[in-house]
C-alpha cells in the first residue's frame, strides 16, 4: 500500500465530500471501494465521517448545511492542500490574485484550515496539520490517486499554484495542453483546460479514484445508484477513465492505469 506519513507543502492532502444525504453516501462509497467508516460527533445529530482503507484515512464526508444548499451549493468533493503555515499561505493567496472564502480557523485539535478561491474562482482549502496530517494513503487501489483542476485558464492557474506551493509542472507526454504538477518530485495531479464543450461550468477541482477495472467499477457504481457521465474511455498513454456522479450528484472520476512496461 502506498502509505503516506507526511504531506509536504502543496500536496493534495485531504478529500472531503459535502453531501445532502450522508448516510446514503456512506453506503455508496463503502460498497464501491470497500472502505470502513469512523464517525466523529460534531454536535447535536451531526457527525463527520472519515472513510478508511485498510485502517488508514482515505477521505471524509459531512452533510452540507441548509444555508449552503439554499445559496446554491451542490454535493461535491473538495480538495485540501498541505501547508506548514495557513496564515502565511492564505495571505499569499490574496497577493497572487485569489480570494479568501473563510479566514484561517482551528478544527479542534486536528489542524488549522482556510477556504480559498484561486484567480479562476475554483474553490480549494488549505490545511495546516496538528493532530491530523491528512490522508494516510494516496495512489493505492480504491483511494484517491490524482487531484485535477479543470480551468478556463491553465497558464494563470499554473502561475498561481506554482507561486503558492512551489509545484514543478510539465506538459503531459500524450496531451500537450494538459499540465501535470508534481510535489517534492511526486506526480500528484494536473490542470485540464476547459473549452466550449464545458458550457458555463466554472473552474473546479476534482479527484480520481484508482480502481483495478474501470468498467467493472462503473457497473458497480451504477448498480449502487450512481451515474456514468462520460465513458469509460481510453486515454492514450494513461489508462481507462470514467466521469461519474454519486447518488446525490457529487462528481468524481474512476481510473485504471495503463500497465507500465
Amino acid at each position: 500500500m502506498p502509505i503516506v506519513n507526511e504531506h509536504p507543502l502543496g500536496s493534495p492532502c485531504w478529500f472531503e465530500l459535502g453531501t445532502t444525504d450522508q448516510d446514503a453516501a456512506k453506503q455508496f462509497y463503502t460498497q464501491l471501494f470497500g472502505w470502513s467508516i469512523h464517525d466523529n460527533p460534531m454536535g447535536p445529530a451531526e457527525v463527520y465521517t472519515i472513510f478508511r482503507l485498510e485502517g488508514r484515512d482515505a477521505a471524509s464526508a459531512y452533510t452540507l448545511p441548509a444555508r449552503a444548499i439554499e445559496q446554491g451549493m451542490a454535493p461535491h468533493w473538495g480538495v485540501y492542500f498541505a501547508t506548514p503555515d495557513v496564515e502565511e499561505a492564505a495571505a499569499k493567496v490574496t497577493e497572487l490574485g485569489g480570494s479568501i472564502v473563510q479566514k484561517p480557523f482551528d478544527v479542534m485539535e486536528s489542524g488549522r484550515m482556510s477556504i480559498c478561491k484561486d484567480p479562476g474562482d475554483a474553490m480549494f482549502s488549505l490545511w495546516q496539520a496538528k493532530a491530523h496530517q491528512g490522508v494516510g494513503v494516496f495512489g493505492d487501489l480504491n483511494s484517491v490517486c490524482w487531484a485535477e483542476l479543470a480551468t478556463w485558464d491553465t497558464a494563470k492557474a499554473r502561475d498561481f499554484y506554482t507561486a503558492l506551493f512551489g509545484w514543478s509542472t510539465k506538459s503531459a507526454a500524450t496531451l500537450d495542453t494538459y499540465i501535470e504538477y508534481s510535489v517534492a518530485g511526486k506526480p500528484s495531479g494536473g490542470l485540464l483546460p476547459m473549452n466550449e464543450q464545458w458550457g458555463k461550468m466554472p473552474s473546479h477541482w476534482a479527484i480520481y479514484f484508482l480502481v483495478a477495472d474501470c468498467d467493472a467499477a462503473v457497473a458497480k457504481a451504477t448498480e449502487l445508484g450512481g451515474a456514468s457521465r462520460m465513458g469509460p474511455f481510453d486515454a492514450p498513454g494513461v489508462g481507462r477513465i470514467a466521469a461519474m456522479g454519486d447518488p446525490q450528484g457529487a462528481a468524481f472520476y474512476l481510473i485504471t492505469l495503463k500497465p507500465t512496461a
